[in-house]
């Protein structure tokens, strides 16, 4: 099993890796590369998402957790994965 981790360094605590190669041994980390955002898909998500929601101004934060919610557990946030986290304008919302 390969679980693929960002570098934060709660990932990298020494004695919950020797736990992990001591009795875990079917299971292998890979860590991405430093200050890589764009190769992790949940970056790309929040990006996006926070991108489609700045700027703007919300009635309530009720409101804000509706789009939230519409966003990330309805579908109606498109990524276009093909672009860097750089880059702005990369975030839509489905109609």
């Amino acid at each position: 099993i390969l679980i693929i981790l960002d570098n934060a360094s709660y990932h990298k605590k020494k004695t919950i890796l020797a736990e992990i190669e001591k009795n875990l041994p079917n299971i292998q980390l890979y860590f991405l590369p430093e200050y890589s955002p764009d190769l992790n898909l949940a970056e790309l998500v929040w990006h996006s998402a926070k991108e489609y929601i700045s700027h703007r101004l919300f009635k309530s934060v009720e409101e804000l957790k509706n789009l939230l919610n519409r966003l990330l557990n309805q579908g109606e946030l498109i990524i276009r994965w093909g672009k860097k986290i750089k880059n702005k304008g990369n975030a839509a919302i489905a109609n």
